[in-house]
C-alpha cells in the first residue's frame, strides 16, 4: 500500500480491527495466523504514517487503543514463549538424566 489512503479513517479503524483480532487471536494460541494479519495491518499502519495524516479525537483514540492490543498480544505470546522455554529446558534436563542413568546403570553394585 502506498501513498495516502483513500479514505484515512477507514483505514485506521480497518488497522484497528485487525489489531484487536490479533490480540484475541494470541490470547487463543492461534500464532500460526499471526504472520499475515500483523502483515497486513503494519501496511496499513504504515500507509497512514508515510501520508502524514492529521489527527482527529478519534484517530487518537484508535492509535491509543492499537497500541493496548499489541501490549496485551505481546505480553501473552512472551508468556508463553517463557512457558515453552521452561517446557524444553524441563525435557532436556530428563534426557540428560536418562542418559546419565543409562551410562551407569550397570556400575553400581
Amino acid at each position: 500500500m502506498s501513498g495516502t489512503p483513500a479514505d484515512p479513517k477507514a483505514t485506521l479503524r480497518l488497522a484497528w480491527r485487525l489489531s484487536r483480532d490479533l490480540a484475541q487471536i494470541a490470547d487463543h494460541g492461534e500464532v500460526e495466523r499471526i504472520p499475515a494479519l500483523d502483515a497486513e495491518r503494519r501496511a496499513l499502519l504504515e500507509s497512514l504514517r508515510v501520508a502524514r495524516v492529521p489527527l482527529d479525537d478519534e484517530g487518537a483514540r484508535l492509535w491509543r487503543e492499537i497500541a493496548v492490543f499489541n501490549d496485551r498480544a505481546l505480553g501473552v505470546l512472551e508468556h508463553r514463549r517463557r512457558a515453552l522455554e521452561r517446557d524444553v529446558d524441563v525435557a532436556v534436563a530428563g534426557a540428560r538424566a536418562l542418559r546419565a542413568y543409562a551410562a551407569n546403570a550397570g556400575t553400581a553394585r
